[in-house]
């Protein structure tokens, strides 16, 4: 018999009346299985998010008028279901099964290219079959769940609580729920995972005592011949106490992520063993029945919670957005305590912000002038890459060092330090309330520091730039700017150039920085990088415990700062390279950068630049550095949103509280006014 699909035009009911009549042909097939996929591929619906219900009334009257093919699609069923396992689905499906995130996430798109198969003897074999879509559980619960207990009286199907073989339904649940409490009693005492939490190690393990429990459990079952417990029993109240407590020790250990770091391993250790328990939980409520009418309805939702584990097994957005919320938790954490230092509130800070932008600016137009004379060199564009990117590596690492601000490395920082004012708000309900006017406010402190930022490094790249490439024409005799004074002045154009597309690579960049600066705080948290420092006995000997102890507090403030900075020099340097060599225009544009290098254009040409070009170059630096913030804050902002799990939706609201206090106070955008008003 030719298998079965939607180009026959045989409908759902055309199959059973032709295979299921008196004549059971279904008997004949080669492949039993061929009929109940045709059958449900009948049903599902091309667009399942679109549709309200599924209605499956034709269905239950059709079996209604006709009881013989209705008892022989029964008996179909009963043979193609019965006896198959289906412990491998709760035990297995949708579960992190390696710590490694890369390698777990490229199993997953293997597996949607290429779906595993299971053995034919197991229901994971047979859902593979019929339900492969991973849109089925979107419109299989949408089928009124009246009608599936209709169809489940129709059918003569028995609940999983009616049989006594040794190897039945509830068999197969506690034999899933004892592996899976084995599997965390080992995960749980992984030395990586007791390090999360010291207040565990003088403690028994809550996981070894679940697994004692679950046995004593399974003992009770098979000696009272019985299938399920009532909701008051003592030992499942028992079992619920330890559950509890597992979870609590998983909550505990990511809740100390923030005192001492996390790795992405360990991360993947307590995911999994949350996702396990999580699971386990699912397959304790089906030991539970409360009256006699609901042994049935767990039937059915056992049967519909298979179908869903097994359809979204492969699922990689829940796997990224799992694995790498808490990650990103503790980057921003970081990011927002430096975010904070940038944030002006009162006059003193705000002049102080200007003073360290110039100081910024200063260095800054120190590197535009070397820069110009390090493409004079005669080196390959790998060789320029290198000496462009050591050239703005040090020279941000000597601003983050000196105390100075490059305006543009705020954005990253601030955003998540705004959210976290925001997340405050959902914490704590005393503050709920006015928890958009209060991230009005400090956004507007933050919009007016990184606008002075951007002040006092312009203001001071300028002249400084034009101050250097005057000095080197004065005593050697040489206009380094001669020759390329138009292309300085042309890339500022965003009507002439890629200025725009190029400012927000910067912004990328920047963006970057930040997650970088985050991480290495982060693992060096978990590694106590901090306290082996401190605690090294060569470093105490050689220059005494104090030395050794400021070494380690030096590391533990710069160290990150110093890293993201020498990083976002190596993507500042190498990007035209990288662009040379795939052949792509790629570049960056930094507002401080561009201000330097108008400096140079003017000093170049001998000022004969068109008014024409230093409009636009004018114009270009203000959208260079619009964009340079746009970019870097919006990637920031919605890692912070995405860190600590709250709804982009509420940007309407932000949005909404923003403009309505710069219609308030549109000063406070741009100086510190009266506190009343920020």
């Amino acid at each position: 018999m030719k298998f079965l699909n939607k180009k026959n035009n045989l409908s759902s009911l055309d199959i059973l009346r032709i295979h299921f009549n008196e004549l059971q042909t279904w008997k004949d097939a080669d492949n039993e299985i061929e009929f109940l996929i045709h059958i449900v591929n009948d049903i599902r619906p091309d667009n399942p998010k679109k549709i309200i219900t599924i209605d499956l009334g034709f269905l239950i009257e059709f079996f209604e008028e006709n009881p013989v093919i209705k008892s022989n699609f029964a008996a179909y069923l009963s043979t193609i279901l019965t006896d198959k396992k289906f412990g491998s689905i709760l035990t297995d499906t949708g579960i992190l099964k390696d710590t490694d995130f890369l390698y777990e996430v490229k199993k997953r798109i293997f597996a949607k290219l290429l779906p595993y198969q299971a053995s034919p003897d197991t229901l994971e074999y047979v859902l593979n079959q019929v339900f492969y879509a991973d849109s089925d559980p979107i419109w299989i619960e949408k089928i009124p769940f009246t009608q599936l207990e209709i169809l489940f009286e129709i059918l003569g199907f028995s609940s999983i609580y009616q049989t006594e073989d040794t190897n039945n339904n509830i068999a197969q649940l506690i034999q899933s729920a004892n592996l899976i409490a084995q599997r965390n009693s080992g995960k749980a005492l992984d030395a990586d995972v007791i390090k999360m939490i010291p207040e565990y190690h003088e403690k028994e393990s809550p996981f070894a005592a679940l697994e004692k429990e679950l046995y004593l459990i399974k003992d009770l079952l098979a000696n009272n011949h019985q299938t399920f417990f009532k909701p008051d029993d003592i030992n499942i109240k028992q079992l619920y106490v330890l559950l509890n407590q597992c979870f609590d020790f998983v909550e505990n250990a990511f809740q100390n992520s923030s005192k001492y770091g996390i790795s992405m391993r360990v991360n993947q250790s307590l995911l999994t063993i949350k996702q396990q328990l999580n699971r386990l939980k699912l397959i304790l409520d089906f030991l539970i029945v409360k009256h006699a009418n609901e042994d049935k309805i767990k039937t059915l939702q056992l049967n519909l919670l298979l179908i869903k584990l097994n359809c979204q097994k492969n699922n990689i957005r829940s796997l990224v957005n799992e694995s790498t919320q808490l990650i990103s938790y503790e980057i921003t954490q970081h990011t927002a305590k430096t975010g904070e230092k940038y944030i002006t509130e009162s006059k003193a800070d705000y002049f102080k912000m200007l003073y360290a932008a110039l100081g910024g600016g200063f260095i800054v137009g120190i590197l535009c002038v070397i820069k110009v004379l390090l493409s004079k060199l005669d080196a390959s564009d790998f060789g320029h890459a290198i000496l462009y990117s050591l050239n703005y590596s040090f020279g941000f690492i000597t601003i983050y060092l000196l105390g100075y601000t490059l305006a543009t490395k705020q954005p990253a920082m601030t955003a998540a330090a705004l959210v976290r004012s925001l997340n405050d708000g959902y914490k704590n309900p005393e503050k709920a309330i006015d928890k958009y006017e209060s991230f009005a406010k400090l956004f507007a402190r933050v919009f007016r520091s990184q606008f002075i930022a951007f002040v006092g490094n312009v203001a001071m790249a300028f002249p400084v730039s034009l101050a250097g490439i005057w000095f080197i024409d004065y005593i050697f005799n040489y206009n380094i700017a001669q020759t390329k004074w138009l292309v300085l002045v042309t890339d500022l154009s965003p009507a002439h150039s890629l200025a725009i597309f190029h400012a927000g690579i910067a912004g990328v960049f920047l963006f970057l920085s930040g997650i970088i600066s985050g991480s290495v705080s982060n693992r060096d948290k978990f590694l106590q990088v901090y306290y082996r420092i401190q605690e090294h006995p060569w470093l105490k000997i050689s220059f005494g415990k104090e030395k050794a102890k400021s070494i380690a507090k030096w590391y533990e403030h710069k160290w990150a700062g110093v890293i993201s900075n020498f990083w976002f020099g190596i993507f500042m340097g190498s990007t035209a390279s990288v662009g040379v060599f795939l052949g792509l225009n790629l570049d960056i544009r930094h507002i401080t950068f561009a201000s330097g290098n108008l400096a140079l254009a003017l000093y170049g040409s001998n000022y004969t630049v068109s008014t024409e070009l230093i409009i636009w170059g004018i114009f270009g630096i203000g959208i260079i550095g619009l964009m340079n913030f746009i970019v870097s804050f919006s990637l920031s902002l919605g890692l912070a949103f995405r860190s600590r799990n709250i709804p982009i939706s509420e940007l309407k609201l932000i949005n909404s509280s923003i403009i309505k206090q710069f219609k308030k106070s549109p000063l406070s955008f741009f100086f510190p006014v009266d506190k009343r008003e920020v």
